[in-house]
């Protein structure tokens, strides 16, 4: 392990790409204790402490303590996640969007572009949602959370300084992507979830016994068992693998042969890594900017009530949300059509199985398969914390959903790197026995 991380520095490109990436996560954390204008942070933070067991504390979790802060990132980088699925959604379903899908790199960029553009529209509709919830606090549970009586003036402030907040997430999370280790979107995340770690720490040790709390030792001691089975649990599933043999055709080209030789490929079981967790938090938490938008709509109240944290309805769409990104996020970015192609073109095949369009069958059936299961695992560990909260009373951060991210990120950023040494004869972080990489599942 340390001569892997001292094989980092000896890469000059990869030194330059993660101080990059540390000095944009170092940026996003400064800009968090930015207050939007007009704020009192004092009698937010009293608020969002009452408060942070339900949708509050999710929002917040994701923003990086933004929303207790109220800070110019309270949005987070959640509107740029909702306009990627609202886009994604529409590329299967809009012909001109599907064809510029498959136009290649020109057609992705347009398409990106199309996301940044919803991304603003998200960001001022959420954020005129913020402003006129936070007038709601003011005039009823917490007074003086903004200066004076709001108005349009506060609103367009608010509004603006949000909207930019966002905005300028978007750009540090396509920055880290292109010059730092990747993921920049999912880091930024990360980088908010792990920040708080430290605070829910405390939190748990001034609910035990020791300090006068609530929580025995021997409880203490469950849950951290409950926390390292969470995460082996995620590092064995996301390593998971299903290998398909492969056998490539011999040729014979003047007096060599070619080819003949075996090899295999790997199907994960978990092809949509975090995307499906971060997407269906992303629309849960839609119907908490309608009920701040309409406050007196009894439709919206009801709905708003119904997906609560802990209650069945809430853990039954997140799981259907869940189990649903799976299947999407899979079709999305896999074609077994394509790979199917590719094989017959370079004169591979499964065997037993025809190539071309049999093989392509085979494939989808088998991703099918295995993607149910990821998709189990994945509903199992996120529907973690409703229960660790109802029956211990243990800090969000503790549960399932930002275990998943934490790991799942932290695998991923760990890949990249070992990417970027094993292509310049270097071993990974691990070594060269103990290298991450897929495990053989079946």
């Amino acid at each position: 392990m340390a001569a892997g991380f001292t094989n980092v520095g000896k890469i000059p490109e990869l030194r330059k790409r993660i101080m990059y990436t540390i000095s944009m996560l170092a940026v996003y954390r400064v800009g968090v204790y930015i207050m939007v204008p007009g704020v009192n942070r004092e009698a937010m933070g009293e608020y969002m402490r009452s408060a942070q067991t339900g949708f509050l504390g999710m929002f917040n979790m994701f923003s990086g303590g933004a929303i207790e802060q109220l800070s110019i990132f309270a949005l987070g980088i959640m509107p740029y996640i909702s306009a990627s699925i609202i886009l994604q959604l529409l590329t299967v379903v809009v012909p001109p969007l599907e064809q510029l899908n498959k136009e290649g790199e020109a057609g992705r960029n347009k398409i990106n572009q199309y996301t940044r553009y919803g991304t603003v529209l998200l960001s001022l509709i959420q954020g005129m949602g913020i402003a006129i919830w936070l007038e709601s606090l003011n005039a009823g549970e917490a007074r003086d959370v903004i200066s004076g009586e709001g108005g349009w003036g506060f609103r367009f402030l608010a509004v603006m300084s949000l909207t930019t907040g966002t905005c300028f997430l978007m750009w540090l999370g396509e920055r880290i992507t292109e010059r730092g280790i990747g993921n920049g979107i999912s880091l930024l995340i990360y980088a908010g979830i792990v920040a708080n770690l430290f605070d829910a720490l405390i939190q748990t040790y001034q609910l035990s016994e020791v300090n006068g709390g609530t929580l025995t030792n021997l409880t203490l001691v469950f849950i951290g068992v409950i926390v390292f089975g969470v995460i082996g649990v995620i590092c064995f599933f996301e390593r998971g693998q299903r290998r398909l043999p492969v056998q490539y055709a011999k040729k014979v080209v003047g007096r060599k042969l070619y080819g003949g030789q075996s090899t295999h490929l790997p199907l994960k079981v978990n092809t949509a890594g975090v995307i499906p967790p971060i997407f269906a938090s992303s629309i849960l938490m839609f119907p908490m900017t309608l009920s701040n938008m309409w406050p007196d709509s009894t439709w919206i109240i009801w709905m708003n009530n119904a997906l609560i944290p802990g209650q069945v309805m809430y853990d039954v769409v997140y799981v259907a949300l869940i189990v649903f990104f799976c299947y999407f996020y899979t079709a999305v970015t896999f074609n077994p059509v394509d790979v199917a192609d590719n094989l017959k073109k370079f004169g591979g095949f499964i065997p037993g199985i025809r190539a071309g369009k049999k093989t392509a069958e085979y494939i989808d059936q088998v991703l099918t398969r295995i993607t149910f299961g990821g998709a189990v695992y994945m509903s199992a560990v996120c529907i973690l914390p409703t229960y660790l909260q109802t029956g211990f009373g243990v800090p969000f951060y503790f549960g399932g959903t930002s275990l998943l991210i934490v790991v799942g990120v932290a695998l991923d950023t760990v890949q990249q790197i070992e990417s970027h040494l094993i292509t310049r004869n270097y071993e990974g972080l691990a070594g060269r026995r103990t290298r991450v990489r897929g495990r053989r599942t079946s």
